[in-house]
Order: structure tokens, then C-alpha cells, then sequence
């Protein structure tokens, strides 16, 4: 890689010399210079960005005559003629809308309009942020077409596009600076917890769909790029205060505070640096949802009760089974067991609210160096990110995230040609811990289960045989007292007991009788590419690029099966591009062809094709068509994850973690007597070679509860372990200007091959799969499986694998926005998604779509109402849809929501103050089953900017 370096600067410095140098300055239609302008050579992929003067340099190997575009967001573009090198070149922008004028760069690697981009893009740029009537400028993405946001907490959401959406959010690519924002552990695109400070974005831009063909692995779905401002273009102090209220029925109304800083100076033509610091503090939604999980409608009340935000009740068993042990070790009087009935019992559990105190925090900071040795566009750039944030996260369980570290250090060298840049994505998971197990072990710490459970019996044969003053055979009232008894001495949230046993199971890794996990996992990342247009200009503009990633696992054996050390694997990728114009350049191909390996996977190869073209006499229209294949590596949990999350172990696929996954079982009396031991050792391997489906075993349950067990029911797993998953996708699209209105429709279409899901089975501790190995216990033969499955010596396991089931997605956007009355900004826009696949092919598959058919969203507002004054007003419906994780399944509930802001500007000093509130209509929603509502956010902002 070092050779591969210093070729490529050796190739700059021979080849890309500029010959033809243009300077100018751009402001708008009253003198004041327009910082952040694009500068384009028309045709070509050379360009410049005008600095905080309005003032710009273009260098290129091009001879005069050409053209430039200048062009900028609000304002309309600008088409000048270039005669001569040195010419000065000096351009008055008018204002006005011209969305599809916009530069981008991620659509291609390469500067062009949106108008001309060969798939569908989305922009969110600093007149965008300015109007954001959301907290920050994070959640106004949410108001783009085709966009939507899990709200997983306060400061943790997650961004999705096209459907199959989690919160861990893996098909989807988060870039900031060209830096993967993903905890290279957890696997959660980390939002903007640890993201970038508003003050210094300069753009965002968000690509829905399969990217994969530039961006390589895991741009599937969709890639967001966050992209910084440079010091060289934007320099000054800048800062912002922002605070107000949040305000939701269950949490109350709580202050919340967000402040930031930003600095940027350029101290010579050579050199600039900047700093940013940005700091949150709040308090998060409260999750109280009490709906039983497995059955919907019960209440505590119940005795197998399993409440929705309750942690600890995870844990039951048939107390009809404990009363046969117990009669077995003469605890009970034979024939006790009679009395009791075959009823599955849970423990008490503790509330959400009791294990954790809310603290949403977020602590951001970020530096970088800037160093021109040329004084030209070469530059060499370091960026340090350091992120440490308090938040909730929902995955297969809620984890209360504890000063949840993450830092990031890039080495980057540029030109306009190209770019090497090498990071290194360092986490540490801080105090952070698990609530399911945190309830769960604080219940085994004051009280193991076997004993919580033999209570529970004595107690119920006494109250149903009449005892303590009940009548006999009253069963739910001999419940309720077994449960009274059972509890008696638990430690009640805000006793000294309670905070004891707390500090206790937080502080251990141990998941057998703690709940905190541990984690030091690192990825490496090197990235380069090279834009050979300034030389094959005349034939067509061609990339080509590379990348090189290696996870280090580290988890001391809390999420990862590491016990013995890290685990350490490697994926790599190359690519080519070629863009042509023809036709009057009215017709735009595009051909991308990349190819990827995986230390752990055969090789892959990514094409996409797309055809735009131009039309009108104002070349005011623009169709474009595309196709492209995309894939997305098994993430480092579906590989190497042993984690025990409660209702099942999950278990990660790759050859070499099947075997290093072993757990120790204690069997039931019966089970031993049976097995000829104590205890099983069962390893991940057995999920995936001697498991039954978990759908057979429940159907099995279901008839011998009924009294007629049918063991044909029973279906032997046949789980394949996890491979890389692919996607077709297609798409066609329309942009046009239409005097005031501006178009942008889309259709797509995806097919999947290979789908990565996960599959829940059973496996039981002893027993051939096959029934061939019956024993008799003085009831008659029965197969040693089925006696596992009775006496409850089994494991549920969730296995990664692919689906084989034929899974397609399709949707469409729909987007108009328009000057109205004057200079009133008017915006709506649609969005269709949908999916299906062959049910009966995999009848075991969770598609986890996640994602409502329907949105309507909506904007009005005027930057420019009166003087220095502007409003934005923003407007959204979502449609119902059914959430399915491994968290919980459930319906989400369509619902609205109204944004509102109002800004004024006091240019004397430079400063815009701004008052909006979030959902004010206090309609409290959710956009996933299991997390907080989202109440209303009021706030007060005051913003310097120079």
C-alpha cells in the first residue's frame, strides 16, 4: 500500500500540472460575496469552490476557449466564457430556486448537477440546514422524499431508504468526511451521536439504493455523505446555543441543552486548521410499554406474563415440571404434583424506567490540519473525531449505552484528480450495559430461580388446598399469592438494596450473573481513486479506485466469541468508471464495473449502467435509467457474535466461531437420568447441524397441549451458514424545470438473492433428531428428543443464514416544489414502498421490512417573509405498518407530525436567532415496537456565523 501511495503522488506530480489558470469572484445581486459557489468547467469534472470572500481559483490542463458553470444553491446558474488563461472572471449571481442546479458529488465521484445525475440523489445543503424547523440539523433529513428515520432515542436515529430497515441499520453506509460512521462492533450506524457539528457541515448528500459499484460492500440500500467545511474556504468563529423543553406524557417536560463551537483560520496560503466542539445533554423518551410480548392483551396478572419494557420476566418455566423435580428430591409429598397444574411461570420483573436514568448525552469534537505545500489544490489533510455519548439502543435487547467512546484518525492526500485517505475507527462500549440482563441477574442475585420457583409451588399448593385462608381449588387467587411469596425480600427500585444489586450486575461482563459488556474493537480502512479525465477528456471522463478494510475484534468475549484474543479478518475492492456525453451532450452514459473479496467469502463482482438523457429547448428535461447490482458482506456479528440475549443465544456462522461458541447445561433430573449426566455441553455448531425449527417445536407444544402430541410436526432444521448477500436493482427517473415547478419522480425495482436473515431453532440436549432412540421410563418408548423437549433441556438459538426465498422490493418518490404567491417556498412530496417473496419457499423467514407503504411530506415557508424574517413550516404522515425485530414484532400506528420555525437574522452581529418547536401538536408516536414515544421538542437557538 505505501508503494501504491507514493506512485500515485509520483503520478500528480508528473501528469497533473495545471496549464490554463482562472480567477474571479462571485457574489450575489447586492455585492455580497457567495462563499461555497461551485466553479465547473462545463463538460468536465474540474471545478473549484469560491471561499468565504466569494473568491475562487481553477487550474486545468484544458486550453482556452471553454466554458465555466457558476453556480450555487438559491441562486440561478451562470455560463461564462473563458478566452485566455489569467483571464479574471467576475460573476453576479440572481437568486433564485433552482434544486436541480445543485452540485454533487456522490452520485458519480465527480462534480455534477443534479440535474444530470445518472440515479436518484438527494441534497441537503447549508440553505437547508438554516431552514430546518427540526432540533437539529440531523432530524431534517427526515423531510427528504424517499427518506426515513427510526427514532431509536433522543440523540440516536437512524436513517433508512428503501425498506428492510433495523436499527442496527446494515444495509445502509453512513459517510462522514469519507469516514464509515459504523461501530465496527455493534454493527449500529451511529447517527449523528458521535457525527458532525451543524456548524461545519458544508453539504449532505444521500444516495437511496444499491450503491455497491462505487462504494463497494454494505452500500446496499443506501449511503449518506456528510462532508465538512475546509478552513482554506470557511474561516471565523463560529457558534451556536440551542435550549429548550422536551415534552412526553410518561417522561414529563425536561430541559435539554446543545451548544457548539467552531474554528477555522488559514495562516497562509499553505496552511489552515480547524476545531469544532459540540455538547448535548437532555433527557431521553421513556419506554413504558407493559404489552405482553408473547401474548398480547395479558397483564401481570397473568402468571407467564412477559411485558414489553419489563426486564427479568424473560425467565419461566412449567411450575408443573418443578413440582415433579421437588416431589423427585422429596421436597413435596408424592402425588403433589397433581395438584399443580402444567402452567409456565415467569418472574417478577423490573420496570425499564428502574434500570436506567434517561441521560441522552452527546460530546463531539473534531480537528483537522490543512496543509497546501503547493499552495494549489494538492493538499494533505489530517482529521481527528472523538465522540462520547449516553443514549438508548435497541437491538435484540435495549442496551443503556454509557459513555459509549468512539474516535476517529484519517491521513488524507488530494487533488482535484484524486485522493488517497486511510482511517482507523477505534470504540469503547464505557459502562454500558444490557437491561434485559440487568433485570434478569439483579432477580438470580437476591433470589436464584430454582429457589424463586420451589417457593412459588409450596405457595400455590398451600393457598389451592386452602391454607392461609383461601378456598380451595380458587387457582388465580393461589397464583397471586405464590407470586406474593416468591417475591418476598426483592429489592424495591430506590432502596439502598435496589442501587446495590444494581452496581453489582452493571459492573460484571459476565452474563451469567452480570450485564454489562466490553468491547475494543478497531477497523482500518485505506481508500483511493483516480480521475484520468484531464488526460482522456476527449474519449470520455474514466475512475478507477480501490479500498482495503480490516476488522479487529475485541470484545474479551462479551459479544464476540474473542476469549482467547482478538479476531482479526480482511475484505478488499477495486473499480472502474467511464462517463461519455454524446448528442449535443444531451445523452450521459455511465458504466461502473468493481469487484470485492472477503478474506471469508468468494469474490464479487458489482456492475451498473446508466443511460440520462436531456431533452427540451432549454434542456429543461431530463430521463434517466439505470441498473446495477449490489451486495452486502455478513456482518462481524453474523460471523463471530456468542451472546446469550435472553429468549435465545445468538450465534454468529463463520467455520471457525461454530466450534469456539460452548456452553455448559445442567439437565433436569429426568434429563439426566436420561442422558447419563448432569449436564450437556452444547456448541454453536449444533444450531446449525442438530436443531429443530423453532415453528415445528412450537406446533409440537401446541398438540401435546392439547393432549395429542404429534412428533410428525417436528421439522429438522436445515440451516446454512451465512454467505454475502446480493441485489438487482433497477430503476428509471424524470427531473424537470417547468417555469416556477421543479419535478423529481422515481421508480425501483430490487431483486435479492440470497437475503440475509436470521433463523430461530431448537436444539435439544440429548436425543437423536430422527426419534430413532427411544427409552422406556415406565410409560412406554419414547424418543430421548421428545423427553428433552417435555422437561424443558433445550436451547432456543438464533442462527444466521440466508434466506432461499425469492425477495423483491419495489417503490417509487414523487417530488414537487415550487415559488408560489411571490417568494413563498412551497414543497410535497410521495413515497410508495412494498415488498414480497415466496412464503411457502421459507416459511421460517423474517423479512423485517419495517417500512410504511405510504408517506406524504410536506414544506412552506419564505426565507425572506419581511426583512431579515423567515418561517418554514413541516408537515409529514406516515402510514401504518408492522415493525418485526428480534427485540419484539408489533403494528406501528400511522401518525402526523408538524414542525414549525421562525427565524431572524441581525446582520450587525451576524447572528440568527431562531424559535421552533417538533411535533407540536403532542401526538406522542413510535416508528419501531419497543422504544420510547416520541413527545413534542420546543427550543430557542441563537447561531453566529461569520
Amino acid at each position: 500500500m505505501r508503494t501504491f501511495i507514493f506512485a500515485l503522488l509520483f503520478l500528480w506530480g508528473v501528469f497533473s500540472y495545471a496549464q490554463t489558470a482562472v480567477s474571479g469572484k462571485v457574489t450575489d445581486e447586492n455585492g455580497a460575496p457567495v462563499p461555497g459557489a461551485n466553479v465547473v468547467l462545463v463538460g468536465k469534472t474540474v471545478g473549484a469552490v469560491t471561499n468565504m470572500a466569494g473568491m475562487f481559483t481553477l487550474e486545468t490542463s484544458e486550453s482556452p476557449p471553454f466554458a465555466l458553470t457558476i453556480s450555487s444553491i438559491g441562486f440561478a446558474s451562470v455560463t461564462v466564457e473563458v478566452a485566455a488563461s489569467g483571464q479574471e472572471v467576475n460573476v453576479r449571481l440572481r437568486e433564485q430556486e433552482t434544486l436541480l442546479d445543485e452540485i454533487v458529488i456522490s452520485a458519480s465521484r465527480t462534480p455534477e448537477r443534479i440535474f444530470e445525475s445518472p440515479v436518484t440523489v438527494e441534497r441537503f445543503g447549508v440553505r437547508e440546514i438554516k431552514n430546518t424547523p427540526s432540533a437539529n440539523f440531523y432530524d431534517g433529513l427526515e423531510n427528504l422524499k424517499g427518506v426515513d428515520i427510526n427514532t431509536n432515542s433522543l440523540t440516536f436515529k437512524s436513517v433508512n431508504t428503501r425498506g428492510f430497515a433495523s436499527f442496527a441499520n446494515t444495509r445502509f453506509v453512513q459517510l462522514v468526511d469519507g469516514m464509515d460512521n459504523t461501530s465496527p462492533a455493534l454493527n449500529f450506524v451511529l447517527g449523528n451521536l458521535v457525527g458532525m457539528s451543524e456548524l461545519d457541515v458544508h453539504s449532505v448528500e444521500l444516495l437511496p439504493g444499491a450503491s455497491s459499484a462505487l462504494y463497494g460492500a454494505n452500500a446496499f440500500n443506501g449511503i449518506l455523505f456528510m462532508t465538512s467545511k475546509n478552513p482554506f474556504d470557511y474561516q471565523g468563529i463560529s457558534a451556536y446555543l440551542r435550549s429548550g423543553i422536551t415534552s412526553q406524557e410518561a417522561a414529563g417536560d425536561n430541559a435539554f441543552y446543545d451548544f457548539g463551537i467552531r474554528m477555522a483560520h488559514a495562516f497562509s496560503d499553505k496552511f489552515a486548521a480547524k476545531a469544532n466542539f459540540s455538547y448535548l445533554r437532555g433527557k431521553d423518551w421513556y419506554a413504558v410499554n407493559e404489552e405482553d410480548v408473547l401474548n398480547p392483551g395479558a397483564t401481570r396478572a397473568d402468571p407467564d406474563y412477559d411485558g414489553m419494557n419489563i426486564y427479568g420476566d424473560e425467565v419461566s418455566t412449567s411450575i408443573k415440571s418443578v413440582a415433579n423435580d421437588m416431589v423427585a428430591l422429596g421436597l413435596l409429598p408424592d402425588g403433589a404434583q397433581n395438584l399443580v397444574p402444567d402452567q409456565v411461570v415467569s418472574r417478577t420483573g423490573y420496570a425499564e424506567r428502574d434500570l436506567t436514568d434517561y441521560r441522552a448525552e452527546s460530546v463531539k469534537a473534531d480537528f483537522s490540519l490543512h496543509y497546501r505545500p503547493f499552495a494549489d489544490d494538492f493538499e494533505i489533510i489530517y482529521n481527528g473525531r472523538l465522540g462520547r455519548g449516553s443514549t438508548i439502543y435497541q437491538g435484540a435487547n435495549r442496551y443503556a449505552l454509557r459513555d459509549f467512546f468512539i474516535q476517529q484518525h484519517k491521513l488524507e492526500f488530494r487533488n482535484n484528480n484524486f485522493f488517497v485517505r486511510g482511517y482507523i475507527t477505534a470504540e469503547k462500549a464505557g459502562d454500558s450495559y444490557d437491561m434485559r440482563f440487568t433485570g434478569i441477574n439483579m432477580n438470580r442475585l437476591w433470589k436464584p430461580d430454582n429457589q424463586w420457583f420451589g417457593e412459588y409451588v409450596g405457595a400455590y399448593l398451600t393457598a389451592f388446598q386452602g391454607g392461609a385462608g383461601f378456598a380451595p381449588g380458587d387457582a388465580p387467587a393461589s397464583h397471586a399469592f405464590a407470586r406474593q411469596i416468591a417475591d418476598s425480600g426483592r429489592p424495591e427500585p430506590g432502596t439502598a438494596e435496589f442501587e446495590s444489586a444494581f452496581r453489582q450486575v452493571t459492573g460484571s461482563p459476565d452474563l451469567a450473573s452480570g450485564s454489562r459488556f466490553q468491547d475494543n474493537t478497531k477497523m482500518r480502512h485505506i481508500d483511493a481513486n483516480y480521475n484520468f479525465s484531464h488526460w482522456t477528456e476527449s474519449f470520455a471522463d474514466i475512475q478507477v479506485g480501490g479500498s482495503f478494510r480490516e476488522y479487529v475484534l475485541n470484545s474479551y468475549g462479551t459479544i464476540f466469541t474473542d476469549y482467547d484474543g482478538p479476531i482479526t479478518y480482511s475484505e478488499y475492492g477495486a473499480y472502474t468508471q467511464v462517463q461519455k456525453k454524446v448528442l449535443d451532450e444531451r445523452l450521459k452514459f455511465t458504466g461502473s464495473l468493481r469487484y470485492d473479496k472477503s478474506q471469508l467469502f468468494d469474490g464479487f463482482v458489482s456492475p451498473r449502467v446508466s443511460l440520462g438523457y436531456t431533452a427540451g429547448q432549454n434542456r429543461n428535461h431530463n430521463l434517466r435509467a439505470s441498473f446495477q447490482t449490489g451486495f452486502r458482506n455478513p456482518t462481524t456479528q453474523d460471523l463471530f457474535i456468542g451472546l446469550d440475549a435472553g429468549r435465545a443465544v445468538l450465534i454468529g456462522s463463520a467455520e471457525e466461531n461454530l466450534d469456539r461458541y460452548v456452553r455448559t447445561y445442567e439437565l433436569s433430573d429426568i434429563g439426566a437420568m436420561v442422558a447419563g449426566s448432569p449436564t450437556a455441553d452444547i456448541s454453536g455448531r449444533h444450531a446449525y447441524e442438530q436443531a429443530y425449527s423453532a415453528r415445528s417445536v412450537q406446533a409440537f407444544s401446541a398438540s401435546a397441549e392439547a393432549g395429542a402430541p404429534n412428533p410428525a410436526l417436528l421439522t429438522i432444521a436445515d440451516v446454512e451458514k451465512v454467505k454475502p448477500e446480493k441485489v438487482t436493482a433497477f430503476e428509471v427517473g424524470y427531473r424537470g424545470q417547468l417555469q416556477k415547478v421543479t419535478i423529481d419522480a422515481s421508480i425501483y425495482y430490487n431483486k435479492y438473492k440470497d437475503f440475509i436473515a436470521n433463523e430461530t431453532v431448537v436444539v435439544p440436549f440429548y436425543g437423536a433428531l430422527d426419534l430413532s432412540d427411544p427409552v422406556d421410563l415406565g410409560t412406554g418408548p419414547t424418543p430421548r428428543a421428545l423427553i428433552a423437549l417435555s422437561q424443558g433441556d433445550f436451547q432456543a438459538y438464533q442462527a444466521y443464514t440466508n434466506s432461499s426465498a425469492d425477495i423483491n422490493s419495489y417503490g417509487a418518490t414523487l417530488g414537487l416544489d415550487a415559488k408560489v404567491m411571490g417568494d413563498f417556498d412551497l414543497g410535497v412530496n410521495y413515497t410508495f414502498a412494498d415488498f414480497d417473496f415466496d412464503e411457502d419457499k421459507d416459511p421460517d423467514f423474517r423479512p423485517g421490512f419495517n417500512t410504511p407503504k405510504h408517506k406524504v411530506k410536506a414544506h412552506f415557508g419564505n426565507t425572506e417573509l419581511f426583512k431579515n424574517f423567515g418561517f418554514n413550516i413541516n408537515w409529514r404522515w406516515s402510514d401504518a405498518f408492522f415493525w418485526q425485530a428480534s427485540f419484539a414484532d408489533g403494528n406501528v400506528p400511522a401518525f402526523s407530525v408538524v414542525d414549525v420555525q421562525l427565524n431572524y437574522r441581525v446582520p450587525a452581529v451576524k447572528s440568527t436567532f431562531k424559535v421552533g418547536g417538533t411535533n407540536i401538536g403532542g401526538n406522542e408516536y413510535f416508528t419501531a415496537v419497543g422504544t420510547g414515544l416520541v413527545g413534542s421538542q420546543y427550543y430557542v437557538s441563537w447561531v453566529i456565523n461569520p
